[in-house]
């Protein structure tokens, strides 16, 4: 469903444990939405409980799919974008549910964070063709009539597009969102100590095997290898990273990010490797991550700062090494 070239949501994690052997704990994976997904229950462990758990998780990944796809014509946001009358679409609650976040983030970010962008990342070639070359400025302009959140209006379920060819990607919105359902339903069932993780975009709930708060690794933002900058505690909460060094291209030694700026129409410029989010929603920790991304060190900074958000950042110095600084609530999630 997502695709790789849209955004990176969640980049790689690795939940930390003392003890090599947990009898306890139910570890299941699996692949979906475009990509790989695992969860871990520290409660009592049986092969009906496990099968249980996995009928749960899948079943949510389904709707979330089913709804949110942009590789399904038959999924209801293709259908969204197929529409070509500007009356209203119809959607059902889960879909109308994440367009209400995403165009909260988008004002709330000043228009850095915008699920109408896909035609933007496409022309700069980062699309399922992956031409991997810089449009002309005529081809720019040409898309600034249809893209932009100001042109995408919701009233209870019904949907309005000012637009006609105004299209909607939710590749930076949806991983998070299908997070978050995963482990409400777990929830329900009766499983409150839980980490859930797709794509790299986490829900942690109650404690570990160990009896203590689970604890994850963010990522130091280079292309080769996987290594562990920073730890934190997460306890009850999600936690979404969004970087520019996995998925971008080179014209005369200069990189072009997959990131597009949707203010511009044009990938970002500035040294942020990466952002962190940790929020009470994963879907929102998940759109704040690109939308922090977009705006760079400073400007995505201060504004996460004004906001109140538990942030951190990851820059890239002139030299390739790398400095970090963090927003004042999130020090607080630190060792």
């Amino acid at each position: 469903m997502i695709l790789p070239a849209l955004f990176v949501g969640g980049l790689f994690y690795v939940s930390f444990t003392r003890t090599p052997e947990q009898p306890q704990q139910i570890v299941i994976q699996g692949e979906a939405l475009g990509t790989t997904w695992t969860v871990k229950s520290s409660e009592p462990a049986s092969a009906e409980s496990e099968q249980a758990l996995r009928t749960v998780v899948e079943d949510a990944l389904r709707l979330v799919d089913g709804q949110m796809s942009t590789y399904k014509k038959e999924s209801n946001l293709m259908k969204l974008n197929a529409a070509t009358a500007v009356e209203g679409f119809k959607v059902p609650d889960e879909l109308g549910e994440v367009l209400t976040e995403a165009l909260v983030v988008s004002t709330a970010s000043r228009g850095a964070f915008d699920v109408t962008i896909g035609p933007a990342v496409r022309a700069w070639g980062f699309g399922p063709d992956e031409t991997r070359t810089p449009p002309t400025t005529e081809v720019i302009q040409a898309l600034v009539p249809y893209v932009g959140s100001d042109k995408l209006r919701l009233e209870g379920d019904m949907v309005y597009k000012a637009h006609p060819a105004l299209e909607l990607d939710l590749s930076a919105i949806a991983k998070g969102y299908a997070v978050d359902l995963i482990a409400d339903r777990l929830s329900e069932e009766g499983r409150s100590n839980l980490m859930v993780e797709v794509g790299g975009e986490i829900v942690a709930r109650g404690q570990n095997p160990n009896g203590q708060p689970w604890r994850l690794g963010i990522e130091t933002p280079t292309p080769e290898g996987r290594e562990v900058l920073k730890v934190v505690s997460l306890n009850n909460a999600a936690m979404a990273t969004s970087g520019d060094y996995r998925n971008y291209y080179e014209v005369d030694g200069k990189r072009v990010s997959h990131l597009i700026d949707p203010r511009s129409l044009r990938p970002i410029e500035h040294s942020l490797a990466s952002v962190t989010v940790v929020h009470q929603r994963c879907s929102t920790a998940d759109a704040w991550a690109t939308a922090l991304s977009v705006l760079g060190e400073d400007e995505g900074y201060l504004l996460a700062e004004a906001q109140g958000l538990q942030a951190f950042f990851i820059v890239r110095e002139s030299d390739g090494s790398f400095s970090s600084k963090s927003t004042t609530s999130f020090k607080l999630l630190e060792p």
